[in-house]
């Protein structure tokens, strides 16, 4: 019995602990601002694939010309990927479709957009799509910027 109770109670520390560095990990990664909810398909099928697999849930941060994109459900203090704003081509945006209305965020717009020769696909809400797409359109003088 002083067992099962010594047992539990150690599962119960372990899982508050694992939940606690996971909100201090979200915390340090919003602390220098700029940040938002983006899930992320990366290498997406080309359109006409809603059935909402491959979509990963993250946070991304605007870091000078790059936006670095996290995992939520990681321990790892790196981002996952990194966009650098010179290589990213928008190529459509849409609302979710089919299942991936139940897999996104329900105010999530999908953004398709090509970094590096490979296809990708971004969600977010309105807002934070309006500000990526600026920050987009904001690259210095004499970079390409392809914003569809």
């Amino acid at each position: 019995m002083l067992l099962a109770l010594l047992v539990c109670g150690l599962v119960i520390v372990l899982v508050t602990l694992g939940l606690l560095v996971f909100g201090l990990r979200r915390r340090l990664i919003q602390r220098s601002g700029g940040t938002f909810d983006c899930s992320l398909r990366w290498d997406a099928p080309e359109k006409g694939d809603t059935s909402g697999k491959g979509w990963q849930y993250g946070v991304a941060r605007y870091n000078g010309d790059r936006v670095e994109w996290y995992r939520v459900f990681s321990y790892s203090p790196r981002p996952k990927r990194m966009l650098e704003r010179s290589t990213i081509e928008v190529v459509d945006r849409r609302s979710p479709e089919g299942e991936e209305e139940l897999a996104l965020l329900s105010d999530a717009l999908v953004l398709g957009c090509r970094h590096r020769g490979v296809r990708l696909e971004l969600a977010m809400s309105e807002d934070a799509l309006t500000g990526f797409l600026a920050w987009l359109e904001a690259a210095p003088p004499g970079q390409r910027v392809n914003v569809a």
